[in-house]
């Protein structure tokens, strides 16, 4: 599979140029739209303005999709648990502050399956809509982490938390670790794929047979994965180690960016759009 960090190369310039700092608060704005939103016409914004990030970035959405299979299991057992239920009266499953308003399933009755266990397509529906909220968040993540660089980003996170270094928390860590752990993303994305081809070389089936043989493959794919992950982080450690990080009292930055009108107004403009989205979301139409 083509690495996603060969897209970036060549288009993209666009989301390149926005500030590192406008980008992780309209990431934050985004997040919080998607769980503020409580209809599928509000997600269904949210899923284009998500798709109109990808079109200006000229990225390949089935790649990105793809990149995000070890997450689909997870989602998976979120779909199925969801739609299962014993309750006869058919209690409004993932209902709450952040849970589906006024969806399409919600005057359907449970469908009987084996003995007290029934299928609820209130709590099936409800599951569906906060899974295309985690795939929606990961997309946009892996946006940001594949056209930012991670120098940028750490500086970004810094100047944003910078205020609390009053309380002594320690700024510098925190925006180590958070913009390692998203830049991470798309690394791990590539490693999934080329350990996945690797087994499928050495003939494993991952689209074919019953469901314990995928999940058989799938374990093998996984399993060096997470190992190569230990491995990749030991050498990030290490590197950080050999190049005296933590030595200073307040980390330093080589290229200080200044805060022009043009990030104003995208900022602006950001917001404005999550603005929209999330009150498109809570409106009954």
């Amino acid at each position: 599979m083509e690495s996603l960090l060969a897209y970036t190369a060549a288009g993209g310039s666009i989301v390149r140029r926005v500030d590192a700092r406008v980008k992780m608060v309209l990431l934050l704005a985004y997040t919080a739209t998607l769980f503020a939103v409580a209809r599928w016409s509000g997600l269904a914004a949210c899923a284009v303005v998500l798709c109109a990030l990808v079109a200006a970035g000229r990225l390949p959405l089935g790649r990105m999709l793809g990149s995000l299979k070890p997450l689909y299991a997870i989602l998976a057992f979120t779909l199925l648990f969801g739609g299962l239920t014993t309750n006869v009266g058919d209690a409004g499953a993932w209902s709450g502050a952040f849970g589906l308003q006024g969806g399409f399933c919600t005057d359907t009755p449970s469908i009987p399956l084996s003995g007290g266990l029934r299928f609820s397509p209130v709590g099936f529906e409800g599951a569906l809509f906060n899974v295309a909220r985690i795939v929606l968040l990961a997309l946009v993540s892996l946006v940001v982490a594949l056209f930012t660089p991670g120098e940028a980003l750490m500086d970004a996170l810094r100047s944003l938390l910078g205020p609390l270094r009053r309380v002594r928390f320690p700024v510098d860590d925190a925006a180590t670790a958070l913009s390692l752990a998203v830049r991470f993303v798309p690394v791990l994305g590539e490693e999934l794929a080329r350990v996945r081809n690797a087994q499928a070389s050495r003939g494993a089936r991952f689209d074919s047979g019953g469901l314990m043989a995928r999940l058989q493959a799938w374990g093998r794919v996984l399993v060096p994965l997470f190992v190569g992950a230990f491995r990749r982080a030991d050498r990030v450690a290490v590197a950080m180690d050999a190049r005296c990080y933590g030595a200073g009292p307040v980390r330093t930055s080589l290229n200080q960016r200044e805060f022009g009108a043009r990030d104003a107004a995208l900022l602006a403009a950001g917001l404005a759009v999550c603005a929209a989205c999330a009150a498109l979301g809570r409106l009954a139409l």
